[in-house]
């Protein structure tokens, strides 16, 4: 038996368990279904490319994670990243934020946007809604030209069905001024958003600082351990092997809605909830390019109907190591929710085809291809997840569970935000 029982070694289980043996804890175990450690935040290696699970950036502004960083990982092992992303939409590329950077679009689309500001409904109180937040903060015209299309596209949910609640810092927010600026010169350079600059490992991808890590940690990390159900009374974890672990405190980070349905509970309807939290899965496709420099771009957002994906990448702009030299790295991605295996791979064929003719790439170019596929991406931001989401966490609660972390906490969160999560978890259960 441990004293603490961590589900999960992504990277709020490594902080958790980091975090506690920097309070001198070591009675803990951490279990995790796969073979290796990191989550989401790995990286695989193939034909010389090295491909993330999707695109991985490292936001720091916090004083602790800076610290962190600095400490355990280096900066002299990042490079540091100014943002060059762009949108695709009505055969041109203009610079992200949409919302500030209208040049080179039709001046019918120009003044839609500048009208639709202008005359944009006002509120007393923030619209709960994600369409009407928009509405108010924008106008009908940015809402229609980029965020209804492109947010329905990586949510792969109806935009008036979605809450306000995950904007947040993620969507910049704009004046009267930085339109009509952004609309009559091509912009200079700008400062605008969380990820407007971003540090990323010079070498062995995003993976490399996960990796620092866990080398951190004294106690084994014991894998492929899945976890098949969880009896709240007699607080004992169960997996897939047959063996058992009891616990007095329990650290969740595997996805909520599976936790939920592994539970064995006759007071809380869980497996009801289970069913009622939604996520969206994404297909990650990278192909590795005999050309070099194909692009000098970051990423560009895709927001128009058309193109299945909703954004594509170019690594190798983050760093040399990702390509072999004279070659190039991409990376797409699309959404879908519960659809049939036979509709994805589908999209995925659309997805490919459609890149390679956008982007002039041809079949003799390619030297590798990887495709991804991520069950849990993005979490649904619904009403029935802000109404009911804090009812969960706190029953759990009651019954000694700590469920935290993008997927254990149902939310968006950042690499940054996801090991502060784990220090703050360390804390609560450690000091007085």
């Amino acid at each position: 038996m441990a004293d603490v029982v961590i589900i999960g070694a992504g990277l709020t289980g490594l902080s958790t368990a980091y975090h506690l043996e920097k309070l001198g804890f070591t009675d803990y175990k951490l279990f995790e279904k796969e073979t290796e450690v990191g989550g989401l935040c790995r990286s695989v290696h193939q034909d010389g490319f090295t491909f993330d699970y999707t695109g991985h950036l490292l936001h720091i502004n916090d004083a602790y994670f800076k610290e962190f960083i600095a400490n355990v990982v280096g900066f002299e092992h990042f490079n540091t990243i100014h943002r060059k992303s762009f949108i695709y939409s009505q055969n041109t590329y203009t610079h992200y934020p949409f919302q500030v950077n209208l040049h080179g679009l039709p001046s019918e689309t120009i003044a839609s946007c500048i009208e639709g500001f202008i005359t944009r409904p006002t509120t007393k109180k923030p619209p709960l809604d994600f369409k009407k937040w928009v509405l108010t903060n924008f106008g009908k015209g940015i809402a229609e030209y980029f965020f209804y299309p492109y947010q329905e596209k990586i949510f792969s949910y109806p935009v008036e069905k979605l809450s306000a609640s995950w904007t947040g810092r993620f969507v910049p927010k704009t004046s009267l001024t930085e339109m009509i600026q952004g609309a009559l010169q091509p912009p200079q350079e700008q400062q605008i958003g969380y990820n407007a600059q971003f540090f990323y490992p010079k070498q062995e991808g995003i993976y490399f600082w996960i990796k620092k890590l866990h080398g951190q940690l004294k106690q084994p990390v014991y894998t492929q351990r899945e976890v098949t159900h969880i009896n709240l009374a007699q607080k004992q974890v169960v997996f897939s092997d047959g063996s058992t672990e009891k616990y007095n405190t329990l650290i969740n980070t595997m996805p909520l809605n599976i936790f939920l349905s592994l539970t064995q509970s006759t007071t809380q309807n869980f497996a009801h909830a289970s069913k009622k939290l939604l996520c969206n899965s994404v297909v990650n496709f990278n192909l590795g390019i005999k050309r070099e420099n194909f692009s000098d771009k970051h990423w560009i957002y895709y927001p128009e109907k058309q193109y299945p994906f909703y954004r594509i990448g170019f690594s190798h702009n983050f760093a040399h190591s990702m390509a072999p030299q004279g070659h190039s790295s991409l990376y797409g991605e699309f959404s879908h929710l519960q659809k049939p295996p036979h509709e994805v791979q589908q999209m995925l064929a659309t997805a490919l085809e459609q890149t390679k003719k956008l982007l002039k790439i041809e079949d003799h170019e390619l030297a590798t291809e990887k495709i991804i596929t991520i069950p849990h991406a993005y979490v649904i931001f619904d009403r029935w997840r802000d109404t009911n989401l804090p009812k969960i966490l706190t029953a759990l609660l009651d019954k000694d569970i700590h469920s935290i972390g993008r997927y254990g906490g149902w939310k968006y969160s950042s690499m940054q935000e996801g090991l502060l999560e784990g220090k703050s978890m360390a804390e609560k259960i450690i000091l007085p």
